[in-house]
């Protein structure tokens, strides 16, 4: 129990010390985003010949962002994170002039979607295809495989998602470009609409999945014949233990076990792509509203999607140290542990 609460508890200073870097630099950096607000909106104000009230542009500034620049900063600190914990108030985007967390919360699920696909398939495919190669060994078909895993993982994500968008959308015409969904669908929990999803999905995914392909396989492969020469397996043999046991319980679980904190952390990873996937494929997200909030300056915007992708970060981490058990039980969750 004192694993589990000390690992929740460094989860939770890591989160609160990002948020804190963050807000400090947000705050104190020399001509930034709160000083740029309001020189813009000065700026704005002369141009159109209106007088200009500086209380009124921090009330303005505090609305937008969530911080009133005129408090001491670890005043504006607090009254910050009570507006995050207490009412999920991120400030309001300076660029879609609405609630970020309305932002947030519309965007997720989309991402979510595509992202958790890509993930699952492509890391299952990938074990599966590690350890078919590692059993055969030496063999043609992993000569091939080996070498197609290698040229997939050194491909640039964008590169292969623009030939499939080109080929497969533009001049194939299989898949849609762009969206989604249909819009000429009505949204609900109708066959018509979630065929649309699905078909509108299947390109961000199938690019997710075979450009980043190879990079698990090669290392589970690696792994499991590292394991395979093992002095246990051949004493299992000799008891007579079926090899599908010997693959299952023996080779399978001590090679994964490396693996699986890069699939937690493939998470958060496949997150940060979906910025460039969303924009190829445009494909509303989070990936697209981070871009946007970048190339427009959405200051509030970007502060909530800084968070967003800070905590799934930092869950995938936990759900790594706290699961790594179930994987392989030699694990355990000692209170001791060796550095």
């Amino acid at each position: 129990m004192n694993y589990y609460a000390k690992r929740i508890g460094q989860a939770i200073i890591t989160l609160f010390s990002v948020i804190t870097i963050t807000f400090v630099l947000y705050r104190l950096m020399p001509g930034g985003p709160l000083e740029a607000m309001r020189e813009q909106m000065i700026r704005d104000a002369v141009q159109q010949g209106q007088p200009v009230n500086i209380d009124q542009v921090n009330r303005i500034i505090e609305l937008r962002t969530n911080v009133d620049p005129e408090q001491p900063i670890h005043v504006a600190y607090y009254q910050y994170l009570v507006d995050i914990i207490v009412y999920q108030d991120f400030g309001e985007s300076i660029w879609r002039r609405e609630p970020v967390f309305d932002i947030l919360f519309r965007a997720m699920p989309w991402s979510i979607f595509i992202s958790v696909y890509s993930l699952l398939i492509g890391f299952t495919a990938n074990i599966l295809l590690g350890a078919v190669m590692a059993y055969k060994e030496g063999s043609y078909f992993d000569n091939v495989g080996s070498i197609g895993a290698t040229f997939l993982n050194s491909v640039p994500y964008y590169v292969g998602a623009i030939l499939m968008l080109s080929f497969l959308g533009f001049q194939l015409e299989l898949f849609p470009t762009r969206g989604r969904y249909d819009p000429n669908t009505a949204p609900g929990f109708n066959i018509y609409f979630m065929a649309s999803v699905v078909h509108h999905s299947i390109l961000p995914i199938a690019s997710g999945i075979i450009v980043g392909f190879g990079g698990t396989a090669l290392s589970m492969r690696g792994n499991c014949i590292r394991v395979i020469g093992e002095n246990y397996l051949h004493v299992a043999r000799l008891r007579g233990i079926s090899d599908n046991r010997i693959a299952l319980r023996y080779v399978g679980r001590n090679a994964i076990l490396p693996l699986y904190t890069r699939f937690m952390l493939g998470i958060a990873a496949i997150f940060s792509s979906s910025i460039i996937m969303e924009q190829i494929f445009t494909y509303p997200g989070i990936g697209w509203y981070t871009f946007e909030a970048l190339t427009q300056r959405d200051y509030p915007l970007l502060m909530g999607l800084l968070i967003f992708f800070s905590t799934i970060t930092i869950i995938g981490i936990l759900i790594a140290d706290l699961t790594y058990g179930v994987v392989d039980p030699r694990a355990g969750t000692s209170d001791r542990e060796a550095y």
